[in-house]
């Protein structure tokens, strides 16, 4: 018997191949090979207009953003250079002239 892909709705083993698509019986879900391995390890990071966003952009902050831990507020439309994309709930690091290293949720920012 073929190794078939685990359904990537429910984890369940018992799938089968029908015309080019994978069926799950379990949960109903269908998907194609190619989407299935197009979707692996691959985080899109898109910034509040829907730009995809890249290490090394420059992007531009839209909103006041208090800074933890401090009474100082990066103001809206700094400009911050060659950005990092990390995985978390904070999707970028850079480091603001006058503040330092930081952590910036991709929602408050726009690309350049």
């Amino acid at each position: 018997m073929a190794d078939l892909p685990k359904c990537p709705e429910c984890n369940s083993e018992y799938t089968y191949e029908d015309r080019g698509l994978f069926i799950c019986p379990e949960c109903g879900h269908e998907w194609s090979l190619d989407a299935a391995e197009a979707s692996d390890d691959v985080k899109v990071v898109r910034d509040s207009n829907g730009n995809v966003l890249t290490d090394g952009d420059s992007i531009t902050v839209i909103k006041d953003l208090k800074v933890k831990g401090s009474s100082s507020v990066v103001k809206i439309g700094t400009k911050v250079k060659n950005i990092r994309l990390v995985d978390g709930d904070h999707d970028i690091d850079c480091k603001i002239d006058g503040f330092g290293p930081m952590k910036l949720k991709s929602e408050f920012v726009k690309k350049l």
